[in-house]
């Protein structure tokens, strides 16, 4: 008998959900973060969803991007500890929320976000388009235009926040912000590429790449 030398592929737990309140995935995440800092054995999560429309800021945002007043504004506007500028969330876009736990993988933040661009660059390729990553900038590009935004919270090398990648939303929520804090570079979904396009479409293609790139086995709960 020929025995694989190759080790186990860690098991990651898939949460494929459907349409979720912006409060109660954060806090979800929030919980999942402090189990796995209790205890590094636990597994690794994906959680994969979409929000219904919500403004969220990354903790050290300016407000000159936002083109309302949050104090006369009846958006829903979140204020959380990720990285990075002003973001729209609404259904069509699909959110991943990877809770991993970086001692198993690479200790290196650079390394991470290379890793979820990369995600998203592959499912891009699924369909015979290039993703592309910008010098300087965070996220997935094509043909210039930004359809997938990436931040994250680290804490003691877990994970939490991740990725958002424009499949088939209602644009017309970006208009009230400066996406990112970039002004010269728009953002653009999937849909304007390939068009009746689904999220329903595109998840197991994110679970399958997701799965290559970390080197883990995706294994989806059924809570």
């Amino acid at each position: 008998m020929i025995r694989s030398s190759r080790p186990p592929l860690n098991r990651c737990l898939l949460y494929n959900k459907k349409l979720m309140s912006y409060t109660d995935a954060h806090a979800w995440q929030r919980s999942l973060l402090a189990e796995r800092i209790q205890d590094p054995k636990l597994d690794d999560v994906l959680i994969l969803l979409e929000h219904p429309p919500v403004y969220t800021l990354g903790q050290g945002a300016t407000p000159e991007f936002l083109k309302f007043d949050l104090d006369k504004s009846d958006f829903e506007v979140h204020r959380v500890e990720r990285g990075g500028e002003v973001t729209y969330h609404c259904p069509g876009q699909l959110v991943g929320y990877p809770i991993l736990n970086l001692q198993r993988h690479c200790k290196d933040l650079h390394w991470y976000l290379r890793q979820l661009e990369e995600v998203i660059i592959r499912v891009l390729g699924v369909y015979g388009l290039t993703g592309d990553r910008l010098t300087g900038f965070t996220g997935v590009w094509l043909e210039n235009r930004k359809v997938a935004a990436i931040g994250i919270k680290v804490s003691r090398w877990i994970t939490m926040h991740g990725f958002a990648f424009n499949v088939c939303p209602d644009m017309t929520g970006f208009q009230h912000i400066v996406p990112c804090g970039i002004a010269d570079k728009p953002v653009a979904s999937l849909a304007e590429w390939i068009p009746d396009i689904t999220c329903e479409e595109v998840r197991p293609h994110v679970v399958q790449c997701f799965a290559d790139v970390f080197g883990v086995d995706v294994v989806e709960s059924t809570e």
